[in-house]
């Protein structure tokens, strides 16, 4: 086996493999990260898929794993797995820039974000600080500070966002786990578009620190290559943390026991449309189609039902437009020449709204809350397509200004869900006939994460995803 086969052969390990070959001292972390680096190196230029890397870091880490796993005395499961981080989250002693120039670097970084320092104890090997756009404002992939992070499948179409270079990575073989955000879709939109699987657990079922200026819109989740790897990435990252006074208590759940128990007898809603998509892709509508045909085979009954709601984009636009306005507002009109200028637009939009307004689609989210639980009672899932499109080209934020006005519009199946804080999964379950994903969404109700998570492996049986041929390189 050539070093290139060999260091591809590692960049697509799962973590659970991984971690099964380091106890069994048939695969080192010092290997993994070694094979890594490698391809982060040859495969990098291409993607831009890091803000920050500190490889000499991620190899002493890999030397301490080795060690602790010589002596039998692992620090937790995920010790010496590589994982990447979204460049959101604080990091001690790496800058948290965020995607913007506005950002100084030259400040002291002291602290772990609540998901981060769970990777710290458990022993992970931080690879590095992933791509996002500036300040996490859409589901694309550029930014003023790091430029355009580009798709495995095709290099002249976007990896999605916010959650941009985690995806791209993950996709490409660059470590088998990330940690990424979601606001209005931005762990499901860059899964969907980049094959790969990923959650936006329950609100509150991984804690945040510092808290979101966009408030209970913003998930934090796993992303990985399989939903096994997502699950146990929860299960790391789950629990209460006194900086974040709306986390979920630790429940002890180890979302990995009953994964492979099947969906027989659940009851699933499969929604098209959700009743208001009206320009869903013909390839995207028939391979969700199939997946929910594949439930059924799988025994589950499947209802082609929509859920009973209108389109709740205006009250999560008006609560996007308040965060932008509450995160940005202060800043000097020389610092806002230097913004994105579409997050500019979202800033001034939302420096107009009344507090009125705002309390108005609190309510409406609110309400859409209650409908959801409701329909829960009658269904245990929902699954619709992740995204309307599959991954658009680089450099334009709408896929049909036709049909569109913002980004949102070309995924109108994900934001409803950050307004319910329902847990929902993107899983890959085809590709069109040019060769790009396509993600089937699937949604449980609130608390449902495991649900959410058996389901996603019961249809990860039955579709053996792709890799992107860029990966092999």
């Amino acid at each position: 086996m050539t070093s290139s086969s060999s260091d591809r052969e590692l960049g697509f390990l799962s973590a659970t493999e991984m971690v099964e070959r380091f106890r069994a001292k048939t695969l080192s972390p010092v290997e993994v990260n070694a094979a890594l680096a490698r391809r982060i190196e040859r495969l990098e230029p291409t993607l831009n898929a890091f803000a920050f890397r500190d490889p000499d870091a991620a190899a002493k880490a890999a030397r301490d794993s080795e060690a602790r796993w010589q002596k039998g005395q692992p620090s937790g499961p995920l010790d010496g797995v590589p994982v990447t981080v979204k460049d959101l989250f604080l990091t001690k002693g790496w800058p948290t820039l965020r995607g913007s120039t506005l950002v100084r670097r030259d400040q002291a970084w002291e602290e772990d974000a609540p998901p981060v320092a769970r990777l710290n104890e458990t022993g992970a090997v931080l690879l590095g600080k992933t791509t996002m756009p500036e300040f996490g404002w859409k589901a694309l992939g550029d930014s003023p500070l790091t430029g355009i992070t580009r798709n495995p499948w095709n290099t002249e179409c976007t990896p999605g966002g916010s959650s941009s270079g985690a995806a791209a990575a993950l996709a490409a073989g660059l470590g088998p786990l990330a940690l990424g955000t979601d606001g209005g879709g931005s762990i499901r939109i860059p899964c969907g578009f980049t094959g790969i699987p990923g959650l936006k657990p329950t609100f509150g079922r991984v804690p945040a620190y510092p808290a979101s200026p966009f408030g209970m819109l913003a998930h934090t989740g796993p992303m990985a290559r399989t939903v096994q790897d997502c699950a146990l990435l929860l299960t790391v990252l789950t629990g209460a943390d006194d900086r974040d006074p709306y986390a979920l208590p630790r429940d002890g759940v180890d979302y990995r026991q009953g994964l492979d128990a099947g969906i027989k007898g659940m009851k699933i809603a499969y929604s098209p449309t959700l009743g208001y998509a009206r320009h869903v892709h013909p390839e995207v509508a028939a391979a969700v189609q199939r997946a929910a045909r594949q439930f059924g085979e799988l025994g589950a009954q499947v209802d082609e039902v929509d859920p009973g709601f209108g389109d709740p984009r205006g009250p999560w636009l008006t609560l996007w437009y308040s965060g932008a306005a509450k995160a940005l507002g202060h800043l000097t009109e020389e610092e806002r020449t230097r913004l994105d200028p579409g997050l500019l637009v979202h800033v001034r939009r939302g420096e107009k709204l009344s507090a009125v307004e705002f309390l108005s689609a609190d309510v409406a989210r609110t309400e859409l809350s209650r409908h959801m639980q409701a329909f829960h009672r009658r269904y245990d899932l929902l699954i619709t397509p992740t995204l309307a499109v599959p991954a658009i080209k680089v450099g334009q934020d709408l896929s049909d200004p036709a049909h569109e006005k913002e980004w949102i519009d070309w995924t109108p199946f994900s934001y409803p869900f950050n307004l319910t804080r329902q847990p929902a999964a993107s899983v890959p379950c085809g590709l069109t006939r040019d060769g790009l994903p396509i993600g089937l969404q699937i949604v449980g109700p609130l608390y449902g994460d495991a649900t959410v998570l058996r389901a996603a492996r019961a249809f990860e049986t039955t579709y053996k995803a792709p890799r992107p041929t860029l990966a092999d390189g």
